[in-house]
């Protein structure tokens, strides 16, 4: 019987559904987006910050200083809110496609080895999104004036506390967007199988460049070397 239309084929030769392949494309576009927006939103800072400082770096107008760094969070938190939507799931479905090959010598390497810290990062953003959401619900029945208030103030803690997670996510989010988008036509092939191969090439991967004997793949609580940094 021929293959339906709806449907595309894996290398292995297992349909894939179109509809599924396509919702991954969506997700993986919005990551890339907002990881696109997070840089956009530190080099938009980047660009007018020293005019609000001396000589040494220190602030002068503190005033527009502390502005700038609110408007900067603000824009950046939008977009980790996108992370928090898509990227535990796209996540897994990266790490279920990927192969030992990817890990060790691929076109996806170096991005499969930026995502050892990420779910560190989806998950303290994530509980500042939870913390949030209980903010707001014990301002509940405040006094409309007092309420705004108060929100905006909360609203602009979240998003200073927010924003370390979301300058580590225009990288290691930037590099799961890539590795999702390579992996795009794996994405519905039964991986089972390629579970412990995986696990035991992250391992020698970790021990060539620590020097370590790892047995497992490292913890995903440990960050990726940042890459130099540019906001203040």
């Amino acid at each position: 019987m021929p293959t339906s239309s709806d449907s595309s084929a894996t290398p292995d030769g297992q349909p894939q559904d179109a509809d599924e392949q396509a919702a991954w494309r969506g997700r993986v576009q919005a990551l890339a987006s907002a990881a696109d927006g997070i840089r956009q939103a530190s080099d938009r800072w980047d660009a007018v910050s020293d005019s609000y400082c001396d000589e040494d770096g220190w602030p002068v107008d503190e005033t527009g200083y502390a502005d700038g760094k609110v408007a900067r969070d603000a824009a950046a938190w939008e977009h980790v809110e996108t992370f928090l939507a898509h990227g535990s799931d796209v996540l897994a479905g990266v790490r279920a496609a990927a192969q030992p090959a990817d890990y060790l010598d691929g076109p996806i390497s170096a991005d499969l080895l930026r995502l050892r810290g990420i779910d560190s990062v989806l998950e303290r953003a994530g509980e500042i999104h939870r913390q949030w959401d209980q903010v707001i619900a014990l301002m509940e029945g405040s006094m409309p004036g007092s309420r705004e208030l108060y929100e905006e103030r909360a609203r602009e803690i979240r998003n200073s506390e927010g924003w370390h997670y979301a300058d580590e996510l225009s990288y290691s989010g930037a590099a799961l967007a890539r590795a999702a988008d390579y992996l795009t036509d794996r994405i519905g092939v039964d991986q089972a199988t390629h579970t412990g191969p995986v696990q035991a090439a992250l391992a020698r991967s970790a021990s060539g460049q620590r020097g370590a004997t790892a047995a497992s793949p490292p913890p995903s609580a440990v960050s990726d070397p940042p890459a130099v940094r540019r906001s203040r």
